[in-house]
């Protein structure tokens, strides 16, 4: 049985995708890359594609971070501070679960990486739920992101 982890999407398969890894022994996040050369305007959110789907527990998230050297380097962090990659959110119909970064360039220059850079980092967390919440039970997840707000 597979508890948490991550996947290639299936249209990224043949693209020489590296899935996530822990640098150390003692690190939290698993670093995630970038699943093209991207360019960063500056003062617009670009989006970010890595190739990736994670799996987890139906108690679990994976919080996405900006890695710290790409923020105190280039200025760069993401539009909503954190990404919250549900566990709802892996093999959904509209996007199979592909984890998009939403990148905001807050520098000076336009800055462009290449495929393969190491931009954010994945953390799975358990999550607790308030008393008397069964506001869940039966729904499902009918899209991709931003579904569960329309």
């Amino acid at each position: 049985m597979k508890n948490r982890g991550f996947e290639i999407i299936s249209s990224y398969e043949n693209s020489g995708i590296v899935l996530p890894e822990r640098k150390t022994d003692k690190s939290a996040g698993y670093d995630i890359a970038c699943a093209d050369d991207v360019t960063f305007d500056v003062g617009v959110v670009t989006i970010v594609p890595t190739g990736l789907k994670a799996y987890m527990l139906d108690d679990e998230y994976l919080g996405i971070h900006m890695r710290s050297g790409m923020a105190i380097k280039h200025g760069l962090s993401f539009i909503n501070s954190q990404g919250i990659i549900d566990a709802d959110y892996y093999n959904n119909d509209e996007n199979e679960g592909h984890i998009m970064l939403a990148v905001f360039n807050h520098g000076k220059t336009v800055f462009t990486v290449k495929k393969g850079t190491r931009l954010a980092q994945g953390i799975f967390y358990k999550y607790l739920m308030a008393d008397g919440d069964n506001r869940s039970k039966g729904s499902v997840r009918q899209g991709g992101m931003g579904s569960t707000g329309a």
